[in-house]
């Protein structure tokens, strides 16, 4: 579960409150959006959910354990064992192919060889089995995002955390992320939280924090 606690964000000096004293929970199994306009603080909120940021004041904890109060060394250990991140440019190595791209976690571990099998089968589930030797260059924007969540998923991550993942992708491609996101938290009880401005694909999610001007204005 994901525990946020007065949440508080300000940028710059003097500062600017970006995110007003949020206080909500996402449990284990959960899919929830959130959305809100341009500047409402959707992506500087899932930032901080996710541990990549962190709060000005206020607390975050998953799984029973402060983020706040983790060594490097403890939530980069976190990020590998329970996170994965999907987001609205793919940011995969364009030097590498598909299968090499979605082996990087297990790489770094020296273990790609115990995930291949695995890497080649999530490939062929997200309709990219035909991409293991191309490069990034070589596919659509459809099928490299489709890439990018087998790279988010190989380590079997408890969560999943999705900035715009449908942003730079056509109607089509775009349904094709989202079905694909909601078999995953079917299927697999993954926890996911996506943020998106997109209020069709925002109803596919279980819940909707809705955010306007870094105040939670509704939940559904």
């Amino acid at each position: 579960m994901i525990d946020c606690r007065n949440i508080i964000k300000e940028f710059g000096s003097p500062p600017q409150r970006i995110l007003h004293d949020l206080t909500f929970k996402i449990k284990d199994g959960e899919f929830v959006s959130i959305t809100g306009k341009s500047g409402s603080g959707k992506s500087t909120l899932l930032y901080i959910i996710s541990s990549l940021d962190y709060p000005t004041s206020g607390t975050v904890i998953m799984d029973g354990e402060d983020i706040g109060e983790m060594s490097v060394k403890r939530i980069h250990e976190f990020r590998s064992e329970n996170v994965g991140f999907i987001f609205q440019s793919h940011y995969l190595l364009p030097e590498l192919t598909a299968l090499e791209n979605v082996l990087l976690s297990p790489r770094r571990i020296n273990k790609q060889n115990d995930y291949l099998e695995r890497a080649k089968e999530l490939l062929e589930q997200m309709g990219a089995g035909s991409t293991q030797k191309k490069l990034p260059s070589q596919m659509s924007g459809g099928e490299q995002q489709r890439v990018a969540i087998a790279r988010a998923l190989i380590m079997n991550p408890k969560y999943i955390f999705a900035d715009e993942p449908t942003g730079n992708l056509d109607s089509v491609s775009g349904n094709i992320v989202m079905n694909i996101l909601k078999k995953i938290n079917e299927q697999s009880s993954t926890t996911i939280c996506m943020v998106t401005h997109d209020l069709e694909f925002a109803s596919m999610a279980s819940r909707e924090i809705l955010l306007v001007d870094g105040k939670i204005q509704d939940r559904i």
